[in-house]
């Protein structure tokens, strides 16, 4: 068995008066700076380096690694145990929890594992349905939700306690995150729902693919005049289609995701459909930055892990800042 060592190199961080938290994702995000995080894809392994390889494709370039908790209702390396050998050298994890495959008691218990293994930022979901996935026997457990289980963690953390009441002795300090999607109809709904998802406790959201930048203008409107910006983060996800029929796919069979037509077109008129995808995805960050309200993006580049480096470079959205990776001390890790 191969055990990583700590990273002599990662200075334990220290939580800052009025946050909630001492991971530095949260420092980011506060000290004003303009956030990448990154979806990281378990291996199907018990190798840890197997998740170092992984992460390595980031440094430098994310301040934050998305953990992902059986993405499509597949069978992965599990992200608790992905969390806590990502914080063990030094890197920033996302640990994602759907409530699809644990019950409240599950749960609350490997919110305070984490916690106590240094993790500090979970981003809570209500998971994909067991049909889609490679086990579409197994049995959907669903006792929360991602607003209740918002509400938990939130619980926990502020008043040091869980949901049967019971006291907590050491509250953990996490990190709050929700997803929500700006396409998806009812699209007028979709600030509210928000807005719902910020008074449950959301800290920062990650939004689901976004290609139609005019529409994520109208949703960052209505949301500007809920008046809630103030409360929370809000970062778009953007990635790289790999080609004008990957594209089309992904329009008519995953809901809520609006690809338009200019951007199929011009995918499928190009010599070298990748790169094109990846040149529409540095120009879509680009434009996002401009629109008030966003605080960074969320980058999924599946199968194109090793492009985000290039894409976030190429986008020049970190303006001369870097991330913090094992070895670096950057300004964002102090």
């Amino acid at each position: 068995m191969i055990v990583a060592n700590q990273n002599p190199d990662a200075k334990p961080l220290v939580k800052k008066p009025g946050y909630v938290s001492a991971g530095r994702l949260e420092q980011v995000l506060k000290e004003g700076h303009f956030a990448i995080t990154a979806e990281l894809a378990p291996p199907d392994s018990a190798l840890a380096e197997d998740v170092y390889e992984r992460a390595r494709v980031f440094d430098g370039y994310v301040d934050g690694m998305n953990a992902t908790d059986g993405s499509g209702a597949n069978c992965h390396m599990s992200s608790v145990a992905m969390c806590a050998l990502l914080t063990s050298v030094g890197y920033s994890p996302v640990m994602q929890i759907s409530c699809r495959d644990k019950n409240r008691i599950a749960i609350q218990g490997d919110v305070l594992g984490a916690a106590a293994m240094g993790v500090s930022n979970v981003l809570c979901l209500s998971g994909d349905g067991v049909q889609v996935g490679d086990h579409p026997e197994a049995k959907p457990v669903f006792d929360l939700d991602s607003m209740s289980l918002l509400e938990t963690i939130r619980t926990m953390r502020d008043e040091s306690k869980f949901l049967s009441g019971r006291a907590i002795t050491t509250a953990p300090e996490i990190f709050l995150g929700a997803a929500e999607n700006p396409s998806a109809p009812p699209v007028d709904y979709r600030p509210f729902r928000l807005a719902k998802k910020i008074a449950a406790g959301a800290d920062f959201i990650q939004t689901q693919y976004i290609f139609d930048v005019p529409q994520l203008a109208q949703f960052m409107a209505r949301v500007r005049d809920l008046g809630v910006l103030d409360k929370c983060f809000i970062l778009a996800g953007v990635g790289p289609l790999a080609s004008a029929r990957t594209a089309t796919w992904i329009r008519d069979n995953v809901p809520g995701i609006n690809i338009p037509d200019e951007i199929i077109s011009r995918l499928a008129g190009s010599e070298n459909q990748k790169k094109e995808g990846q040149k529409i995805c540095i120009e879509l960050i680009q434009q996002i930055r401009e629109i008030e309200g966003i605080s960074g993006v969320h980058v999924m580049a599946y199968r194109q892990e090793e492009a985000v480096a290039d894409i976030i470079k190429a986008s020049g959205v970190l303006a001369g800042r870097q991330p913090w990776y094992p070895g670096c001390e950057s300004a964002a890790s102090a």
